[in-house]
């Protein structure tokens, strides 16, 4: 129980008067009510600050006898209790006039019951807007099921095309929607349906159109119509498509396709609390909330709205000069509508790559701003306080007369009424803090979307500020070319007629042509900081061309120049990238959602270790709460995409050794694949059941094992590298346990395979993740796609070639049942360290050398071909491989590492190799490797002059000579 309202002298006389004239009233009526004094002071209290709740005591006492006498008034309703009792008062009901007045009697009660018990102080802010809340929601919901059955009946009943009854989906916006009603308000409502067709079961059918149209214009009518009873809510329709002009109902194909194609901003700044409040199950309608979620958050940083929002602000601010609300809480200056847009502002710009952003309620939604530290505790709790002060003043101001009103009285006794509902002994106190309250609002509001880093560039003050202004003449083409060439040079650029060449490409550009006025105003202005970005690079033409290309691509989807133009810092970063690598604005133009990470330089230097990486993908994909693949696709992509270039600035700016930088994508390729194993195994489960496994005679968790070969099983993962997996089981014969439709175990197991490639190389509006080598399986490409363990030890005893036990070096399980991976590390061991006839494993590699030399090798007179070229890395590669092959029988540890750079070291260790030659082997593959990733990045080919590294080839090639044969190489 909370601390009584402060009850002033000043008031004492009306309070004991309005007092004496109840129980006048009630024993008038025969009604008895309770004479303790703390029911006295409670009532006395109440009736002094709500004229409405004594009016309607003294016009009907049993109502408030009822409610003394149930308790109601000293307790705190569970959330179902007003839809049972709205299901009890409703029973039985068969007319809308009836209907009509039962809904209204019951809100009378409630609202006496809820104003009563927030004006004594029994209940606080939450409970007094849950319970508003709650009883709008079983009002509506309870009202159009009961129509729903009424036109049912009379109309047949709206189906979709597989025969499932449709209902009618009421979506609640606003207050209603973010469960913080005030007490007298409107409820704001949006009405859709699921599909378009006729109703079914009557002699005259109607489509589903009119059906719902009816439905809804009857719900308005028994929600709204004022009768003597007066009114349940007042209806606000207005914000749906189209407001008044628009139909009154639409499909959710309609509606989809409106918001997709003409929704505004204001628009995504409503639905940001929409909330479906009928049907009951809200499983249909949270289906529409789920298809409307990309167009209210998008799935990138939405720098493009920060106008727009800016724009919304300045018609706020306008609007209060033009009315001169001074004295609304709701409306003025640093009212309750500025905290709302404080932190809607966030959920717009950010809820699309921050899913906890995406929450109804203003008070959650500043708690988790302030949570992530986009706004400091300060700031939080001035405007926690300053809303729940506000929101308490509004309800106070409306409980008084049931009246929707923001404005602060005039006169002097409701004023006094109002300050001592809040709990001051004067009106000045109250005014003080109220104040106080709504200037820190207003303050907070004042400093949203400044605009600094966005202006446009004066004439002016400084030299820079003056180059920036020739530089925006040189690309709007404001002075003549010897002018632009001057300036340009000026700028930095060594062929500045180059660059007026690639800036009139630009301007040519059918892209460019066809921009919006406000895209070429955003175009306009970013030029001359790209410009200026671009002179100041190492290779200004370069830089330049690459940024180019970029904006050809995105500046379609403008959004992205206003993030480069809010966020210089992020310009200079893009231009320090795309000048040392090529690949770079390659990856940023096929995937322009990634441009947000150029803002924040803590994690764009930094990627996270492979424990980080797989905590943070879980969270991701937890937080997306769909099952829905095309959504846990894209945000695999996403999250594939981040890291990916994380790991490459990182990479070209040398914060990262090649190792090290082979180690990230590795770890963001295990990553991926554990999740999407879990994804394809949980679909299927639910679908077929659990597959029964077994491992040396004991039953295992899962039974499935994803193996790693190649770069990846290596460690040696590269930005364009394609996956080498194979897949192994433990399923024993029968079928799967549960699920609705039984399988053998072991087809399970094939299409669990199958799906985990399917989702790897899936192409999504996000882009693909992987490229799925599967033939190092048994067998090859006409094997099958999943093998179970010990079939796959018989064949690479029994059958497998040389190279595939090549192959078998680099490989190591990185997903699945454990017991499953141990089995097969035991497997592999069996296999590496059989003993071997030398002169056999000899010829076999060099045959498999020399025919994928000439299969693979292209190099032209006066070129070296790094990977395939003789003395190069795929010869370093074969010779590691052949000497673990020749002595793990003698050194069983040769087999313990994937990687070329560790089972080096184990050969010199073993004294298989002299330190000598490990070293300098180690030492030229990796120099190799890291030139083929600077051309990769480059975007260039492994081939390179002949007279590099001539000496580190021709001694590749002695060793190999040596080792295998000479002449043969």
């Amino acid at each position: 129980m909370h601390t009584p309202i402060h009850f002033p002298e000043a008031l004492l006389s009306e309070s004991t008067n309005r007092w004496k004239r109840f129980m006048n009233a009630a024993h008038e009526a025969g009604v008895r009510v309770p004479t303790a004094k703390r029911v006295v002071d409670s009532a006395k209290r109440v009736f002094t600050f709500s004229e409405f709740i004594f009016k309607t005591a003294i016009r009907n006492p049993k109502l408030l006898e009822d409610l003394l006498m149930s308790g109601d008034l000293e307790t705190s309703y569970p959330e179902p209790l007003y839809l049972k009792r709205m299901r009890h008062l409703c029973s039985g009901i068969t007319d809308e006039a009836e209907l009509m007045i039962s809904l209204r009697r019951m809100r009378c009660r409630e609202m006496v019951r809820i104003a009563w018990r927030d004006l004594s102080g029994l209940s606080d802010f939450y409970q007094t807007a849950a319970d508003l809340t709650r009883f709008a929601d079983a009002a509506i919901g309870e009202a159009s099921r009961i129509l729903y059955q009424w036109e049912s009946a009379e109309h047949g009943v709206p189906e979709s095309d597989s025969g499932d009854p449709q209902t009618l989906c009421v979506v609640a916006m606003g207050k209603l929607g973010g469960e913080e009603l005030n007490f007298s308000s409107d409820v704001d409502l949006i009405f859709a349906y699921p599909e378009p067709g006729k109703t079914r079961g009557a002699r005259k059918s109607i489509s589903h159109e009119e059906f719902f149209s009816r439905l809804c214009r009857k719900l308005i009518k028994i929600l709204g119509s004022p009768t003597a009873e007066g009114i349940v809510f007042r209806v606000d329709t207005r914000l749906r498509p189209d407001g008044d002009s628009g139909p009154i109902v639409m499909s959710y194909d309609g509606m989809e396709q409106y918001y997709q194609s003409q929704g505004r901003e204001w628009e995504r700044y409503a639905w940001i609390k929409a909330r479906i409040v009928a049907p009951r199950d809200h499983g249909a309608g949270e289906t529409l909330l789920k298809r409307l979620n990309p167009f209210v958050y998008r799935r990138y940083l939405d720098y493009g709205t920060i106008e727009s929002l800016r724009e919304m602000k300045r018609k706020i601010s306008m609007e209060l000069r033009r009315r001169k609300v001074k004295e609304d809480i709701k409306l003025g200056p640093g009212g309750i509508r500025e905290i709302e847009f404080f932190g809607q502002i966030f959920q717009l710009i950010r809820g699309g790559v921050e899913p906890m952003l995406q929450e109804r309620s203003i008070l959650k939604v500043l708690e988790r701003l302030n949570t992530k530290g986009y706004i400091p505790a300060q700031t939080f709790e001035e405007l926690k306080d300053a809303y729940l002060f506000l929101r308490n003043a509004e309800n106070r101001l409306q409980e008084f007369s049931d009246q929707q009103t923001h404005h602060l009285p005039q006169a002097t006794e409701d004023r006094l009424r109002l300050s001592a509902s809040m709990g001051f002994d004067d009106w000045n106190g109250f005014a003080q803090s109220l104040e106080k309250h709504m200037k820190i609002v207003h303050r907070h509001f004042q400093g949203l979307l400044k605009e600094e880093a966005s202006r446009p560039i004066s004439t002016g003050k400084s030299r820079e500020e003056r180059l920036l202004s020739d530089l925006s003449g040189v690309w709007q083409l404001l002075i003549g070319h010897e002018e632009a060439v001057k300036v340009l040079r000026f700028a930095g650029f060594s062929d500045p007629e180059a660059t007026v060449k690639q800036l009139n490409a630009l301007r040519e550009d059918p892209a460019t042509r066809a921009l919006s006025p406000e895209g070429r105003m955003r175009l306009d202005r970013l030029m001359p900081l790209v410009l200026r970005q671009a002179g100041k690079s190492e290779e200004p033409e370069r830089a330049l061309g690459h940024i180019l290309d970029l904006i050809k691509t995105i500046q379609r989807r403008t959004s992205y120049l206003a993030l480069l133009l809010e966020n210089p810092a992020a310009l200079s970063h893009l231009v320090r990238l795309v000048t040392v690598s090529p690949w770079i604005a390659s990856f940023l133009s096929s995937h322009p959602v990634l441009l947000d990470e150029l803002l924040d330089e803590r994690t764009l230097y930094a990627p996270p270790k492979i424990e980080t990486l797989k905590g943070d993908l879980k969270g991701r994909m937890a937080r997306l709460n769909t099952r829905e693949l095309e959504y846990q696709l894209e945000e695999l992509c996403v999250f594939k995409q981040v890291n990916t270039l994380r790991v490459a600035a990182s990479d070209i700016t040398g914060v990262l050794p090649l190792m090290k930088v082979s180690d990230h994508l590795s770890g963001i390729a295990e990553a991926i694949l554990e999740e999407v194993l879990d994804l394809s195994w949980g679909h299927l489960v639910e679908r077929h059941g659990i597959p029964q496994c077994r491992l040396g005679g004991r039953s295992c968790e899962k039974g499935f094992a994803m193996v790693a070969y190649g770069k990846l099983g290596g460690l040696e993962l590269g930005y364009k590298s394609d996956l080498d997996l194979v897949f192994l089981h433990a399923g024993i014969e029968g079928p799967t346990v549960g699920g609705t439709r039984p399988i053998d175990n072991a087809q399970f197991f094939a299409r669990l395979g199958q799906r985990v490639v399917h989702i790897l190389t899936s192409r999504s509006s996000a882009g693909t993740l992987y490229e799925a080598d599967m033939r190092l399986r048994p067998s090859g490409s006409g094997g099958i796609l999943v093998s179970h363990i010990e079939a796959f030890r018989d064949y690479q005893i029994q059958e497998a070639w040389t190279w595939e036990h090549q192959a078998l070096i680099r490989a190591r399980p990185i997903g699945g049942d454990l017991r499953l991976a141990e089995r097969f590390q035991a497997i592999r061991r069996e296999v590496l360290t059989h003993p071997r006839d030398g002169h056999k494993l000899q010829s076999a590699v060099r045959e498999m050398r020399e025919r994928m030399r000439k299969e693979h090798l292209k190099e032209d007179a006066g070129e070296f071909d790094l990977k395939q070229g003789r003395g190069g890395i795929v010869d370093i590669e074969f010779l590691v491989q052949y000497l673990v092959l020749l002595k793990a029988s003698e050194y069983p540890d040769l087999i313990r590492w994937t990687d070329n750079v560790r089972i080096l070291q184990s050969l010199s260790e073993t004294g298989v190799i002299e330190e000598e030659t490990a070293f300098f082997l180690r030492k030229s593959y990796l120099i190799y490797r890291s030139t083929v990733h600077r051309l990769n990045l480059r975007e260039k080919s492994s081939r390179i002059g002949i007279e590099r590294f001539s000496g580190l080839r021709r001694r590749v090639a002695e060793i190999w000579d040596e080792r295998l044969g000479a002449g043969n190489g």
